[in-house]
């Protein structure tokens, strides 16, 4: 993207993005992070505004790299100061908001797979009158949470369709397989599977572990034959899966929500079916510039709904296309 393009010229490709999405994902259990970057489309934080994201990542986990890229590329186009920070367990990252408001950002994004825990900390931020969009998780909790815009994927839809998609090819035990507890996000798609297959199984993994989460799998799918299909619900979960099936001979098939790289090419290769992607650089991207022009103009983008960046779907039909995006972070 340009950085010295019109206001008019940023403003109809944003429109053109909302577009297109309207037609969440972390691993658990590891420390905090926090990254500064100035943005600078025409200077480094040439709007004099600041806007701190925040969100439930455990470092290490390459979803969130979309994320940030797509943040810090609106930040560059509207010359936003970013403000990133982040941790998994929920209590802490209620602070880390508070810690946001307390700093007078002028606006904040947010993640809300956590919403009870995080209630108290986005009404101190609505309080104090900055504005706050959620995105990623939490899509049927943020308008009551008081956020007031939202950028994500229907999850519970996401997972209805995926599993819409591997009934028709013969799936009848599909395991589900959740690496991070108590997000609502995550059980949303083991739901929406469930809906459309009553033989779906849920299995929690420690997703801070990528060697546990082998040795689980591995031992489930050795113990349970009948098990045909195998849901992650993040892509690295889904190269620990691929390792879990070759251990057990397993003659399951694959299919994973999110992307990065390697399932990507794994895609291509034939060992994943597909991905239901929620299209993150858009989620970032989408995230940061609604608050620019929320803070600047006073624009609400969604009309009170949320606006969706998924389901998509990625298999070998378009994986070349989509392919060369995964390794700059865009897809």
């Amino acid at each position: 993207m340009t950085t010295n393009r019109s206001r008019g010229a940023r403003l109809v490709a944003l429109a053109t993005v909302v577009a297109l999405v309207a037609t969440a994902c972390s691993n658990g259990g590891k420390e905090a992070t926090t990254d500064t970057s100035t943005g600078g489309g025409n200077a480094a934080g040439s709007s004099g505004y600041t806007i701190a994201m925040i969100t439930h990542e455990a470092p290490g986990d390459t979803f969130w790299d979309k994320i940030k890229a797509g943040a810090q590329q609106a930040a560059k186009d509207e010359g936003v100061t970013l403000k990133y920070s982040n941790d998994p367990d929920a209590t802490k990252q209620a602070v880390l908001i508070q810690n946001a408001v307390d700093s007078k950002v002028n606006g904040i994004a947010t993640t809300l797979v956590t919403p009870d825990a995080l209630a108290g900390a986005v009404k101190s931020a609505t309080d104090a009158g900055i504005p706050l969009v959620g995105f990623n998780s939490g899509i049927d909790q943020y308008q009551k949470l008081g956020a007031l815009m939202y950028f994500g994927s229907d999850e519970n839809l996401a997972g209805t369709t995926a599993g819409k998609r591997i009934q028709a090819a013969g799936a009848k035990h599909p395991l589900c397989v959740i690496q991070a507890q108590g997000s609502v996000a995550l059980d949303a798609r083991c739901a929406g599977v469930k809906s459309v297959l009553p033989g779906t199984e849920n299995i929690q993994v420690n997703g801070a572990d990528d060697a546990s989460v082998v040795a689980t799998l591995q031992a489930k799918l050795a113990q349970d034959k009948a098990i045909d299909y195998i849901v992650t619900l993040g892509a690295p979960i889904a190269l620990d899966a691929l390792k879990a099936m070759d251990q057990a001979s397993s003659s399951a098939k694959l299919i994973t929500f999110d992307l990065n790289a390697e399932a990507a090419q794994d895609i291509k290769d034939g060992k994943i079916e597909f991905s239901i992607d929620q299209q993150p650089y858009v989620q970032g991207y989408l995230a940061v510039t609604s608050l620019y022009l929320y803070i600047k103009n006073g624009n609400d983008i969604g009309g009170g709904k949320a606006v969706l960046t998924g389901p998509s779907f990625v298999d070998k039909t378009n994986i070349d296309k989509i392919l060369p995006f995964t390794k700059n972070n865009t897809r």
